[in-house]
């Protein structure tokens, strides 16, 4: 039996002593100092309208798995404003132009999200790669990024992109039903798809059926820089330009009617990616509501989405001068009927009361930029009536389409999903876009997604618990098998 300690012996002298330091201030500093150096620490380089979502997420989750949010943002303001004063959050300036400000910032950091403009990340991505941290984008993989992908693999780092919206959502959902399409059997023959950021129903109220959830300059040069590309039945296609809002395809989303799309540049970009070498029809677009594209497209016919040259004395141009400086010289002629006669647009054309409502005709609005193109012109005329109002609510559709061979039969399923926002702040883009960002971050962070390299989440190790965790915050793919509509070698033209 053991006998228990006398009064004056040791143990108690010691755990006297120990008693004294558990409640001493110094064990809670201590503590709290271990703690610290303890936590992961995600390091979010932009504070903009696509990040609050994202944050919100990590926010949300930073007790639970032991992390610090540290936000970044050339406003500090901005960043403060973002983190709102949360316990696990710190705020931070960040000139993304200053070598040592940024390399200072990436080396604290466990893994870094930039939510900063496509062309900017690369340097984040260099910085990354030197103090080996994992690197999270929702941007296309550049040229220059892809070239660092044998050094990012060797050294063990994940180099998400293109894991936004679209791209991103986009992918994921894709691979998710091909992948099972090939799991049982069957031969994928057609692949379409569309997304799209528009406003929602409720807050419609322009004729036009469009206002900005999105860069507004990214709407205005759409389509620009090279003929748009697709293969179709085996054939390639090929749209130009001037020709590419004529040229669209209508969508049947069930619950919330019809819509139209017009291709993307480079539908084939994502062939190999995507498994699909042989794939006879590739078609990837952008969705707008009906008769958008026909509109539209007079603003392609007369220059207006230029952006290559300024236009001189742009700062005092009216929009009604801006306009009538497409158009030929007619001392008797009024702009409006130059502009119909041009075009051929008669004056009970829907297309006409679209024109009439952006103002293009006004003696009095002025441009108000220097030295503008006739894009940031356009730009700055739409953004006067397209610019969502305090209480309005944007939406993202997307849909996919999938024509498949199995066992002697063609099927073709069609894949839609509808996300509404919920306030300016939490936009339906600002969800689509930063929850994936967010999700996938965290799961790096815990080495549930450890595949390195840099890469797009095609694969099932980065798709599957990704949608299904956004499908627990509402982003849901509706799917339903409808009659095959592939190729039909009746069909002349093709």
């Amino acid at each position: 039996m053991l006998k228990k300690p006398g009064p004056s012996s040791r143990y108690w002298t010691v755990m006297n002593e120990l008693e004294s330091f558990l409640f001493s201030p110094y064990f809670f500093v201590l503590s709290q100092y271990l703690k610290t150096e303890a936590m992961h620490n995600i390091l979010l380089i932009g504070a903009g309208k696509s990040s609050a979502s994202l944050i919100s997420y990590l926010l949300e989750r930073s007790a639970a798995e032991n992390f610090q949010l540290t936000v970044a943002d050339v406003s500090l303001e901005q960043a403060r404003k973002s983190i709102r004063k949360h316990k696990n959050a710190q705020a931070i300036a960040l000139d993304i132009f200053d070598h040592d400000q940024r390399k200072e910032a990436i080396k604290k950091a466990t893994i870094v999200i930039s939510m900063l403009p496509a062309h900017l990340h690369i340097n984040v991505a260099k910085d990354c790669l030197t103090h080996q941290k994992h690197l999270v984008t929702a941007s296309y993989v550049s040229p220059e990024m892809k070239a660092m992908d044998k050094e990012v693999t060797e050294k063990g780092l994940v180099f998400m992109n293109e894991i936004g919206l679209d791209p991103g959502i986009d992918h994921m959902s894709a691979m998710k039903v091909i992948d099972r399409i090939r799991d049982k059997g069957g031969k994928i023959c057609l692949f379409e798809s569309f997304t799209g950021g528009l406003v929602a129903p409720e807050s419609d109220d322009n004729l036009w059926n469009y206002k900005f959830t999105w860069n507004p300059r990214n709407v205005v040069l759409a389509g620009q820089g090279g003929a748009a590309k697709f293969i179709q039945e085996g054939k390639y296609k090929y749209i130009p330009y001037h020709k590419l809002f004529r040229r669209t395809e209508i969508l049947d989303i069930e619950g919330h009617g019809k819509f139209e799309a017009y291709p993307n540049r480079d539908s084939l970009k994502y062939r190999h990616a995507y498994g699909l070498d042989d794939v006879s029809t590739l078609y990837r677009g952008t969705i707008r509501r009906v008769g958008f594209s026909r509109a539209w497209n007079i603003f392609v016919l007369l220059g207006m989405t230029d952006d290559s040259y300024t236009i001189e004395n742009s700062a005092d141009m009216t929009y009604r001068a801006f306009t009538n400086s497409f158009l030929a010289y007619n001392p008797y002629d009024s702009v409006e009927l130059k502009l119909r006669h041009y075009l051929k647009i008669d004056q009970d054309d829907i297309v006409w009361e679209k024109l009439l409502e952006l103002d293009l005709f006004s003696k009095t609005k002025k441009v108000g930029l220097v030295n503008a193109t006739p894009a940031q012109i356009l730009e700055k005329i739409l953004k006067d009536q397209w610019s969502l109002k305090e209480d309005d609510k944007d939406m993202i559709v997307m849909q996919h389409i999938f024509g498949y061979e199995n066992k002697g039969q063609k099927e073709q399923i069609e894949s839609s999903m509808v996300c509404v926002g919920d306030d300016q702040t939490y936009t339906a883009m600002a969800k689509t876009v930063g929850l994936p960002v967010a999700i996938a971050a965290l799961k790096i962070l815990k080495g549930e997604i450890a595949s390195p390299g840099v890469q797009i989440p095609t694969s099932r190790e980065v798709y599957e618990p990704i949608l299904k965790e956004l499908e627990e915050n509402g982003v849901i793919f509706k799917e339903k098998k409808v009659p095959y509509l592939g190729y039909n070698p009746e069909h002349l033209g093709s």
